[in-house]
């Protein structure tokens, strides 16, 4: 069985030692848990963004960093490619644990959650389980977590708090837009798997979007890298057979389609459970029957809009 933790571990650990080259900073809390600061107190770097994808998603992942030109104007790209899209994705990748301790609040995700099984009926429907002495979180948050928060997480995990790193990086740094971008397949996957399509049918994953260019406002950060996914997200999906549930996949789908996320998520009041979940998704889907031979295409890139959410004229 693959275990995602024991994967990312020995990426955390390579940039832990490779800290001042990457620029972001690796050190150990009173209780040895590894606490690895990607863009709170460090300025991070595209190889940082780059690794904390590849942590994320329990190294089943090949990421690149290129450039690409929207309407004219060059942005850098990530590129994220896997044959474990299920695993990868909603076993390791996705956003599904809010750690919650004292006044410390962040979304967590990453490999530590499939020691804590969360959400459980997620693992159980992918039917993937792990288990590992060292577990490895992704931190979306302004503050780095203490000895209460690691020891909270390292206890939800079943193993010590000296066999856990924490990777942090909030969305309004060069690092959490990289790594935000670098979710573009997790986003296909999570939609598939709410409408409750058998995810482990997917034989390959790939997805490339922008990566969002880091502004003051921490509303229009949050807003540009959603948007990065929900307007110029594309993602390429090889199975043995279509579904007709594909069509429901791209962002076009929502009701709230064509507005800003920022805007979006203000009218919300700051709730991302208010907001229709379907607009969670990428702007185009590409997937591909191996049967067949068939290309099937769904959405579309909508530069227009990116443009507004970044600022370019």
């Amino acid at each position: 069985m693959i275990s995602v933790n024991e994967r990312a571990f020995k990426i955390a650990k390579e940039m832990s030692k490779r800290a001042n080259e990457l620029n972001i900073k690796s050190h150990r809390l009173r209780n040895d848990s590894t606490v690895i600061d990607c863009g709170i107190n460090a300025s991070g770097s595209y190889a940082a963004g780059a690794l904390f994808i590849k942590a994320c998603m329990g190294g089943l992942v090949t990421v690149a960093i290129r450039n690409g030109v929207i309407k004219g104007k060059t942005f850098s790209f990530v590129d994220v490619a896997t044959k474990h899209a299920a695993i990868a994705c909603l076993g390791s990748q996705k956003a599904g644990w809010k750690i919650e301790v004292g006044d410390y609040v962040a979304m967590g995700s990453g490999p530590a959650r499939a020691l804590a099984k969360k959400p459980r009926d997620v693992f159980e429907r992918i039917r993937y389980e792990d288990d590992c002495e060292y577990g490895v979180i992704a931190l979306e948050s302004n503050r780095l977590p203490d000895e209460r928060v690691t020891k909270n997480i390292a206890n939800a995990c079943g193993i010590t708090p000296a066999n856990l790193t924490a990777l942090v990086a909030p969305a309004s740094s060069l690092v959490g837009s990289i790594q935000i971008s670098g979710r573009v397949v997790e986003t296909a996957l999570h939609k598939l798997d709410e409408l409750r399509y058998d995810t482990t049918k997917i034989l390959h994953a790939s997805g490339v979007a922008p990566i969002a260019p880091v502004m003051g406002d921490e509303m229009a950060t949050v807003g540009a890298t959603n948007d990065s996914i929900i307007y110029y997200g594309s993602v390429v999906l090889t199975v043995d057979e279509f579904d007709e549930i594909f069509e429901k996949l791209p962002s076009e789908c929502s009701s709230d389609y064509g507005g800003l996320f920022c805007d979006i998520l203000r009218d919300a009041r700051g709730d991302f459970y208010k907001i229709d979940p379907n607009v969670f998704a990428p702007a185009e889907v590409r997937v591909k029957e191996v049967k067949s031979r068939r290309e099937y295409h769904f959405g579309r890139l909508n530069a227009d809009v990116l443009m507004r959410s970044y600022g370019v004229g």
